[in-house]
């Protein structure tokens, strides 16, 4: 949307952004509706990424926000692709994860798939996105994420979480 701008700017504009959104959810406690994506690789590794923006040195999933009348799977898909460029393959929706966010709540719909890509930062909104290994995730891994990701290796065995 704003790669016109140089890089730098833009980051900035990220975090000044990210800001007043932040307040203005706390503000309104508004329920804001996103999606996150497990993207795995063949090797079963799951795709994490670090935000230029916010938490920047936290590994989190991809994802953003759902577009109007867009559906999981549509929204992970895009978001996965503007993030890391990874196409994602074989996209299955999980479910719902409410997270309480400090007066304002995040819906999640969690999405989980495939790809074949090797990921590269879009340098932007992402600073840097690599595979790991599911059951070795960094210990600067957020902590609902790695719930989200024991949620999917139990789907994965047959289990529900």
């Amino acid at each position: 949307m704003l790669h016109f701008l140089p890089g730098p700017l833009h980051r900035l504009l990220l975090r000044s952004a990210h800001a007043v959104r932040l307040w203005y959810w706390r503000a309104t406690r508004k329920r804001v509706r996103g999606c996150n994506v497990i993207a795995a690789n063949a090797a079963g590794e799951v795709l994490l990424v670090r935000h230029s923006y916010h938490a920047r040195e936290s590994w989190m999933l991809p994802g953003g926000g759902l577009g109007r009348d867009e559906g999981p799977e549509a929204t992970a898909a895009r978001e996965l692709l503007e993030e890391t460029g990874c196409r994602l393959e074989t996209p299955r929706h999980l479910g719902t994860v409410l997270l309480d966010r400090k007066g304002w709540t995040n819906a999640i719909e969690l999405v989980a798939g495939t790809t074949t890509d090797e990921p590269v930062a879009d340098g932007r909104e992402i600073a840097e996105a690599r595979f790991f290994p599911a059951r070795a995730l960094p210990d600067n891994t957020v902590r609902s994420v790695r719930e989200m990701i024991a949620r999917w290796l139990a789907d994965q065995n047959g289990n529900s979480a």
